[in-house]
């Protein structure tokens, strides 16, 4: 006789413990209920709601106009369309200013948008931060390297080129590590960097465009998809052209509207003509 297995959404100590056996973690952003129901299908253990629906869902030129509503908007919804992932919430710009602003944020990501972890940028700046989330109960993924809500101030670039900055790119993830954060992304960071930090810190590093030495890869679900028809980033793949495919479906459609070949018959309800006979009777009796 089966013994039945319900279906377990995964956790962080989960993933630490494949983290632990030598499994690098897979993760790709998500940010709807549809896009959700197809990671579920797939053996990615965690996927980000991230502040990048800014620019890819909401058409701005960076993630600093998205609100922590839009968030837990998003994140609603992927939670909702997810059985197994670990969903892990972004925090926008400006709502952890302060260890107390952190605490009221990450809250409403995890008690509303039902965030299994929340994600912020910065070093050792936002350690105090850090440890006062994960002090509550709040598991925290940090984020090095390029901080795009730092855009203005740093420029979109590789971060730590220099002997300067990629000291300060090691001090900041140790103190990350050191503050309680579960794992720590690093984007656009030289790969012998990236390598550097991974080997000293005892938490997952989740690259991006950060060489192949991190102990797991992000990847924005439009640029893996192939879902823009714009160059193609250094430090993505494209898996699949969707934009091509679903601009020849709809091409397809619409001509089959133009030449009545959609809908036919079979894409409608029938009726009974002696029913319809009788309404249209009626409905030239005069009232």
């Amino acid at each position: 006789m089966s013994v039945y297995q319900p279906v377990r959404r995964r956790t962080v100590p989960d993933l630490l413990r494949s983290h632990a056996d030598g499994e690098r973690l897979p993760m790709v952003t998500c940010y709807d209920y549809t896009s959700a129901r197809v990671v579920d299908r797939t053996s990615i253990p965690m996927v980000l709601v991230g502040d990048s629906l800014g620019m890819v869902v909401q058409g701005q030129d960076s993630t600093l106009p998205v609100t922590l509503d839009d968030v837990i908007y998003h994140c609603r919804a992927v939670v909702r369309g997810t059985r197994r992932a670990l969903v892990v919430a972004d925090l926008p710009f400006l709502t952890y200013a302060t260890p107390e602003d952190a605490l009221r944020s990450a809250g409403r990501l995890m008690a509303e948008g039902g965030a299994g972890a929340v994600k912020l940028e910065g070093g050792r700046t936002v350690a105090p931060t850090v440890r006062r989330l994960v002090d509550a109960g709040i598991p925290v993924m940090g984020h090095l390297g390029l901080t795009p809500q730092s855009v203005h101030q740093i420029g979109l670039r590789v971060q730590g080129k220099d002997a300067a900055r990629a000291e300060e790119l090691l001090r900041d993830a140790e103190a990350l590590a050191e503050a309680g954060a579960w794992s720590i992304v690093l984007e656009l960071v030289p790969a012998p960097l990236a390598d550097a930090i991974t080997a000293r810190v005892p938490v997952p590093t989740i690259g991006i465009g950060s060489g192949a030495g991190c102990s797991g890869e992000v990847q924005v679900w439009h640029d893996v998809l192939g879902l823009y028809d714009e160059h193609v980033p250094r430090h993505t793949t494209r898996y699949a052209t969707l934009a091509d495919h679903a601009a020849a479906a709809l091409d397809r459609l619409a001509d089959d509207v133009r030449e009545r070949r959609f809908p036919t018959a079979a894409n409608a309800a029938a009726m009974d003509p002696e029913v319809l006979a009788e309404a249209v009777r009626r409905a030239d009796e005069p009232t």
